[in-house]
């Protein structure tokens, strides 16, 4: 039996950019979707700790090194400027692959920069 676990988490990253008009999707630093093992196109769950929104998206690149976390299309509608998000991704993993599991967490400061990754 495969299990569906916790894969990457990004946690701590703060919205810098809103954009409606958009075809979807979440802009994330490229340095840090290297640092979460994440892919472009990868499927992430959105935690919104400032207003409880949850939601999912998948993974763009944004400039690497520019800190950006964006959310586009219809996203955008439920995040502002400013807010704290988690970001997870999750992988499925069989019972062989579990043992040497250990998921990646990173915590980002208020500019989206890595504090410390586990």
């Amino acid at each position: 039996m495969y299990r569906t676990m916790l894969k990457s988490k990004l946690h701590g990253a703060i919205v810098t950019e809103c954009n409606l008009h958009y075809e979807g999707s979440i802009s994330i630093d490229e340095n840090l979707i290297k640092a979460a093992d994440l892919l472009p196109g990868e499927l992430v769950h959105v935690l919104n700790i400032n207003n409880a929104e949850r939601f999912e998206t998948y993974v763009i690149k944004a400039k690497a090194g520019s800190g950006t976390i964006g959310l586009n299309g219809a996203a955008a509608r439920l995040v502002q400027v400013g807010d704290e998000l988690i970001l997870l991704a999750y992988g499925q993993y069989s019972p062989e692959e579990l043992k040497q599991y250990k998921p990646v967490i990173i915590h980002l400061d208020k500019k989206n920069r890595i504090l410390r990754k586990k």
